[in-house]
């Protein structure tokens, strides 16, 4: 196939792909499609799903693109029972990075109706997370994609006793990174070079991956003071 078919197959589930998205990749070693004499470039239905499984982590699971080659060179090597260039990779990788929720897929708006049913939440509580500045409706009157996830770990932690207007220190900590993140990735995101906002947004990933990981490990530390 040509890029140009590739990008119409993908399009459908993932309408922001674009071919400097397909080149970034591609440069960073996510594919590796086959050239013509001629110099274009042809794709393989296995590149095709392995651009699949890319895409999907990176919306459904928010991973950077690291760690999605590690699942990738798993895969390659036959750990799990996926060989190397099957037609299996596809469902192989919807199971390995499939979602807590299915809204990615279906282009990601929620309804406040559907955000009730598929988290069990109460619609007072809703109401008060979105009072608190903790969930975001857009001007539909619909959720992102994230939302069902974030009033599920917001109920979790009510239920262990912590009142909602006091999850506005997570909110409060969030708004914090995300600007120190912007102000390094906006400069990139700006550039005239090809792929500049892919790298931009490569960076996000990677630097909200270490961030957790961070946070986590300073919460253990400060609770195992707080315990002795």
């Amino acid at each position: 196939m040509s890029i140009g078919a590739v990008l119409a197959l993908l399009r459908e589930d993932f309408p922001e792909v674009s071919i400097s998205k397909i080149r970034f990749l591609e440069s960073e070693g996510l594919i590796t499609p086959e050239r013509a004499p001629s110099g274009y470039r042809r794709f393989s239905q296995a590149d095709c799903d392995r651009l699949r499984f890319v895409l999907t982590a990176q919306r459904d699971r928010y991973l950077p693109l690291k760690v999605i080659k590690e699942q990738l060179d798993a895969m390659d090597t036959g750990v799990g029972g996926v060989g190397h260039g099957g037609t299996r990779l596809l469902s192989s990788a919807r199971s390995a990075v499939a979602p807590a929720t299915d809204f990615g897929a279906r282009g990601g708006r929620v309804s406040r109706e559907e955000l009730i049913d598929r988290t069990g939440a109460d619609a007072a509580f809703i109401t008060e997370l979105q009072r608190n500045g903790l969930l975001a409706v857009g001007p539909a009157g619909y959720y992102d994609e994230d939302a069902v996830r974030l009033v599920e770990a917001a109920a979790a932690l009510v239920s262990y006793g912590i009142e909602t207007r006091h999850l506005r220190a997570f909110k409060l900590s969030a708004d914090r990174e995300a600007g120190l993140v912007a102000q390094i990735a906006s400069p990139i995101a700006k550039g005239r070079g090809t792929g500049a906002r892919d790298r931009a947004e490569e960076l996000v990933r990677e630097i909200a991956a270490l961030s957790v990981t961070l946070h986590t490990q300073l919460v253990k530390a400060a609770l195992r003071g707080a315990l002795d």
